[in-house]
């Protein structure tokens, strides 16, 4: 019977140490071919630029195997920073999908060699439509480049496989100019925090983006009393709204002060039920406007040790937030 042989420890070590090894050369040569893009870039990136920015439809990025994925990714980046954007198949869009471009677009073709046979139909189509065609290759000699409006040429960095056949080096250079392209359109159109919350509603991102308009309990939900409310009724007001706070207003319906738990308890042997609202509050309470985000005012709930914000608009109140409702939109 055969035994297989059991690896020994020095044997794991050194198979850990070579992949260690590997990881950092993969690593700073791709790092390398980063700083080379960077150095290389030229006026064509800002002609590129101005014309996706000119252009009154949308971006259409397209490329073949694995620059179709980093395509995917660039297309996917533009639309969620405010540029329109998608990806289309160049094999597709030689059997009917071309009619998804129009005449308004601007087409990105990605290419490392730039003579992918497959982007021949989209490239003959963008000159027969006379539609603006950026290309990014690693070939500034390629049919694509030379097709191209504004040819985008990438350094000659070498892949990060051994092999040099694996695009490696490449797609991470390709990926990082897309970004680029992205981060330049998003800054000159001054794309906010507002509109990425916008486009961005859901998951993690969208909930870090909310409003405390968004979160805060308003009208009659709202617990708050005036000034001279007996403390009779400002306990009951209290209880039923169920914050464990209440809102005083001022004559001109300010927020003048609040009331929480602990003042109750710092004037119990005070006849409390004999004072006001304004004998018991605590002055000047800290409140946030509607305009801040949610997870700020996480931030100065844990900072504050406060479960409760009052939200203001000129000094009046217009909702309150418990921190019941900041963690119940993912925040934590």
């Amino acid at each position: 019977m055969a035994y297989s042989e059991t690896p020994t420890l020095d044997k794991t070590l050194d198979d850990a140490d070579a992949a260690l090894q590997s990881a950092r050369r993969v690593i700073k040569t791709e790092i390398d071919g980063l700083r080379a893009l960077s150095n290389e870039l030229d006026a064509g990136f800002a002609r590129a630029v101005d014309l996706i920015a000119a252009a009154s439809g949308r971006v259409i990025v397209t490329g073949m195997g694995k620059s179709g994925h980093i395509a995917t990714k660039i297309a996917a980046t533009l639309a969620s920073t405010g540029t329109p954007a998608q990806y289309v198949h160049p094999v597709e869009a030689s059997h009917g999908d071309l009619g998804m471009i129009t005449a308004h677009d601007v087409i990105i073709g990605l290419s490392n060699s730039g003579e992918t046979a497959e982007l021949s139909d989209i490239i003959a189509y963008a000159k027969l439509q006379r539609i603006p065609l950026i290309s990014v290759t690693g070939n500034a000699d390629s049919a694509l480049s030379n097709a191209a409006d504004v040819p985008l040429v990438m350094p000659g960095s070498p892949e990060a496989c051994p092999l040099s056949l694996a695009p490696t080096t490449s797609t991470t250079v390709m990926l990082a100019l897309g970004d680029a392209i992205a981060v330049a359109l998003l800054e000159r159109r001054g794309f906010s925090p507002n509109d990425f919350r916008m486009l961005h509603p859901g998951g993690q991102l969208g909930s870090r983006l909310t409003m405390a308009v968004d979160v805060m309990r308003s009208g009659d939900e709202m617990p708050l009393v005036n000034r001279d409310s007996p403390m009779t009724e400002t306990i009951i007001e209290m209880t039923a709204k169920r914050f464990g706070c209440v809102g005083v207003l001022s004559s001109a319906g300010k927020l003048a002060g609040v009331i929480t738990d602990g003042d109750l308890r710092r004037h119990m042997e005070d006849d409390i039920l004999a004072m006001t609202a304004a004998e018991v509050m605590t002055a000047d309470p800290k409140a946030v406007s509607e305009n801040i985000f949610t997870a700020q005012v996480l931030a100065m709930m844990n900072e504050n040790q406060i479960t409760n914000y009052f939200v203001v608009a000129d000094g009046a109140p217009v909702g309150i937030i418990h921190i019941h409702d900041v963690l119940r939109k993912g925040l934590s």
